[in-house]
């Protein structure tokens, strides 16, 4: 429910039009694209459905600014309050592929782990750069606070993805679905 609370949250600082929602949803969460027209259309029409943002005004150019409603405002509230669920299995790509090439006749699951260490070895690197540039100077803005949160998320997310290539590595020979060519990590 990422971009409806997001968007719930951002509307919190007042109304907005669907593309300028795009826009800092984008920015606020260190994205590079914003999330699709057609998601933020679709998002706003179920809130709005659901009675937590409400059509206010029309812009110079058309667009139909947004206003959260006072269920909508009790919403977000409840939101920040809550933890986020991280229950279940995980539909991530890398696990999918893992689980599947681990069994796939002719895949050597080894190397296919090693190719995505190197990568997100690789994105780690940048991630450590841009973070480091970011604390350079103290944030000056809260746009600048968000930005390096993000930049720690996403150090964090890629050193702990390393861990667990090497665990899926070492477990792969352990059970021997790999070939050792080294020492056991």
């Amino acid at each position: 429910m990422a971009i409806r609370h997001g968007l719930l949250a951002l509307l919190a600082d007042g109304p907005r039009h669907g593309s300028r929602l795009r826009i800092e949803f984008a920015a606020c969460t260190g994205s590079s694209r914003p999330p699709g027209a057609g998601r933020v259309r679709a998002a706003l029409g179920r809130l709005e459905r659901d009675g937590l943002v409400t059509p206010e005004d029309v812009d110079g150019a058309g667009r139909v600014l947004y206003a959260l409603t006072d269920a909508g405002r009790a919403e977000v509230r409840a939101w920040y309050a809550r933890p986020v669920e991280r229950a279940g299995p995980s539909r991530d790509e890398l696990v999918i592929k893992l689980v599947l090439a681990a069994g796939a006749p002719g895949v050597d699951v080894r190397q296919v782990v090693e190719t995505q260490r190197r990568h997100v070895s690789e994105a780690l690197h940048d991630h450590v750069r841009r973070r480091a540039e970011a604390l350079s100077h103290p944030p000056g803005s809260p746009a600048e606070v968000a930005r390096l949160l993000v930049l720690e998320q996403l150090v964090w997310h890629a050193e702990a993805e390393v861990r667990w290539l090497d665990h899926c590595e070492a477990r792969l020979l352990r059970l021997g679905l790999a070939r050792d060519t080294g020492a056991e990590k």
